[in-house]
């Protein structure tokens, strides 16, 4: 790839810490990220932010890819290439990139080395707080002499760096979505660059990375929102030109509050092994915060790109309705073909066993099935449950569920006889047969067919609802169905 970049190319970055599984919020701006760059032909470039090492999870970097390929979206920079604007991993950049930076800054005044310790620090904040002042740092090392810290260097004391904020003046953004914001310096901290263990924090590096890597537009979650002019403070230190800036607003709970784990599951990979599609997860978060109109619920990928706007992103909170995203997920299952269904309900089988049926059939075996429970199912996890009874002959219930309302158990076990009486006389063993067989039994009975299929409904499958009854009997066969039946008989004896 060619290493110099027109100035008019569209570059953005999703860049995640490996802190975790990547919450639902974090690969929203993912998408969000990743339309902009497809709408606009640009560059997506993922980057790894893993400089709080104290915090960094092993397997949390594979996890987050594995969410993006997942979901299929594509990067055309990041790992695990180093090329060409690379390395894509914050820790391998740190004698290349940041420390020479932060020196740049100290050298030119607009830094300071600190050798405050935690316990003045502490001291510091808790005078401030009894006068009633904020609690920010109160730059005691910004004003060392020369001779003072020569001083301080000898006694090896722990140090940060920290940048020296303007203390008067403003900084203007104009972001995308908020519009024009405003920023005083006086109330902003020097805040620490480097740590003392070496690494930069995000406010460094992500400026020294946004820019080394040519982004041109900087597409992150709101809560950065109030980080913004100390970002803009390091590059206007450092001479450069910042990005244009969108923050994303945060998603909400259904009661509005900040959507996180006490709300149940946020992580994107177990969104997946709970059966939800990646193109319905993938549309579903599009539209949190995002929308092509006021009524449109339901858009192609291809026509989400096409539409895509910052601008049309919404400044307030989206609320993640979980009802929205089960209907979502019900409606793309019912629109594929049944091959690619059964397909998907397999894959989903074999990715994750206990939620499948073992051992696991064949593609043959599960197509004629689908059509009867597409229309059931809103994730792929309640796939198992409605199709258990087609593949065991396990079937479990009390002999009570058997005996359906105005009937009592003489009544049922007569029926159920009757039943398999009936269908031994049928010559073509098909779903029109069985049913016109069983609706003449109920006749005969002067019973309603809901209490007769009722009962049959139970003794075949151990389900109240199940699949549509007549086609499932022609699946299971003549065989396996009088076996059960018989077994129901036993069991009411």
């Amino acid at each position: 790839m060619n290493n110099m970049k027109s100035e008019n190319t569209v570059r953005v970055r999703y860049a995640p810490s490996p802190t975790g599984d990547p919450h639902v919020g974090n690969i929203r701006t993912a998408i969000f990220t990743w339309l902009y760059a497809k709408n606009k032909s640009g560059e997506f470039v993922v980057r790894i932010e893993d400089t709080d090492q104290s915090r960094t999870i092993p397997g949390a970097i594979e996890n987050i890819l594995d969410s993006l390929n997942w979901l299929s979206m594509d990067w055309d920079e990041g790992p695990p290439n180093d090329k060409p604007l690379g390395p894509y991993l914050q820790s391998d950049r740190l004698e290349t990139f940041y420390i020479p930076f932060a020196q740049k800054l100290v050298e030119n005044g607009h830094a300071y080395t600190c050798y405050c310790s935690p316990e003045r620090l502490s001291e510091v904040r808790k005078k401030r707080r009894a006068q009633k002042l904020d609690t920010s740092y109160d730059r005691n090392c910004r004003y060392l002499t020369p001779e003072q810290q020569k001083d301080f260097e000898g006694t090896r004391i722990p140090s940060v760096i920290r940048f020296a904020m303007p203390l008067e003046g403003e900084w203007k953004l104009s972001d995308i979505i908020r519009g024009d914001v405003k920023f005083q310096n006086k109330g902003i901290d020097d805040f620490i660059i480097i740590k003392s263990d070496g690494y930069p924090t995000y406010h460094l590096a992500n400026v020294i990375d946004d820019h080394c890597m040519k982004i041109s537009h900087v597409i992150r979650a709101e809560e950065w929102l109030s980080s913004t002019p100390k970002h803009l403070a390091i590059y206007a230190a450092l001479g450069w030109n910042p990005p244009q800036f969108a923050h994303l607003p945060i998603i909400l709970a259904p009661d509005k509050s900040k959507l996180s784990k006490r709300h149940g599951t946020t992580s994107v990979l177990d969104y997946r092994k709970q059966g939800y599609l990646p193109y319905a997860m993938f549309v579903f978060l599009s539209l949190l915060g995002w929308s092509l109109d006021d009524k449109t619920e339901v858009l192609t990928i291809p026509e989400i790109i096409k539409n895509f706007s910052l601008e049309r992103v919404s400044k307030s909170g989206a609320v993640f309705d979980i009802q929205k995203l089960n209907w979502l997920n019900g409606y793309f299952m019912r629109t594929i073909s049944e091959e690619s269904l059964a397909e998907t309900i397999l894959d989903y089988w074999n990715q994750y066993p206990e939620t499948g049926i073992s051992p696991i059939p064949s593609i043959s075996q599960i197509i004629p099935i689908v059509p009867l429970i597409k229309e059931r199912i809103k994730t792929l996890y309640e796939v198992k449950p409605l199709v258990n009874f087609f593949f065991s002959d396990d079937i479990q219930y009390d002999d009570e569920d058997l005996i359906q309302k105005g009937m009592d158990r003489e009544t049922t076990k007569y029926a159920l006889k009757k039943v398999i009486e009936n269908l031994s006389n049928i010559q073509e063993f098909d779903e029109l047969n069985i049913e016109t067989s069983l609706r003449l039994v109920a006749e005969e009975m002067e019973l309603k067919p809901r209490q007769l299929l009722g009962s049959v409904r139970v003794a075949l499958s151990g389900l109240e609802v199940s699949p549509p009854l007549f086609k499932s009997i022609e699946i299971i066969g003549k065989k396996r169905s009088f076996q059960r039946i018989d077994n129901a008989i036993l069991k009411l004896e």
